[in-house]
């Protein structure tokens, strides 16, 4: 009789194991501009500068972005700058790309039990500055651009949902960024384009 009872109970403890499975992991898709027309420039060499250091704590949590927005905003330098010139620089500084979170009241109380709050609110900022010089400092110039957006999840959003409004966050504040770049390149750095 012992042996019988010791296979079943094997068998309800998997069973139960099994009910606690996590949801699976989100894959969200790259945030690429390769497929965008490349902005030449007249010069040699083109670097990405971080000016931003991520504190990797909170009450930050742009390091725990799917695509957190300064890897996003080096790949759109990495992706859309190429040098084609003899001479000269380009300097592409990431100023900001940080994310706030800020955690927000609940309702209390028996309406509490009855409403699902937005308990977690995220501001988020990108900034930017491409600088271009010649080797002789005869010629320079420079364009900004600047991105803020702020989400808030409910109380009962899994991770999977958190990470989708980060994800969604970051593609969003990059498009801000991609628009007022190809601008203000357009209008302010015409001696260095080619």
């Amino acid at each position: 009789m012992v042996r019988f009872i010791k296979p079943a109970f094997v068998a309800v403890l998997l069973t139960l194991a099994g009910c606690n499975t996590p949801p699976p992991v989100a894959k969200f898709p790259d945030i690429t501009y390769a497929h965008m027309t490349p902005i030449q420039l007249d010069v040699k060499r083109i670097e990405v500068v971080w000016a931003y250091a991520p504190p990797y704590s909170a009450p930050n949590v742009d390091h725990l972005f799917p695509t957190p927005p300064g890897k996003a905003a080096e790949r759109w330098a990495t992706d859309r700058l190429k040098a084609v010139g003899k001479e000269g620089y380009a300097r592409f500084i990431i100023r900001d790309a940080s994310v706030i979170e800020t955690r927000l009241r609940k309702t209390g109380g028996v309406a509490g039990a009855f409403t699902t709050d937005q308990t977690a609110r995220y501001d988020g900022v990108i900034d930017v500055e491409l600088q271009l010089q010649d080797d002789l400092g005869q010629r320079d110039g420079k364009v900004f651009a600047r991105a803020t957006m702020t989400r808030t999840a409910p109380e009962d959003a899994t991770i999977n949902q958190t990470e989708q409004i980060w994800f969604d966050m970051t593609e969003a504040m990059m498009k801000q960024i991609n628009a007022q770049l190809e601008t203000n390149i357009q209008a302010h750095l015409r001696p260095f384009l080619r």
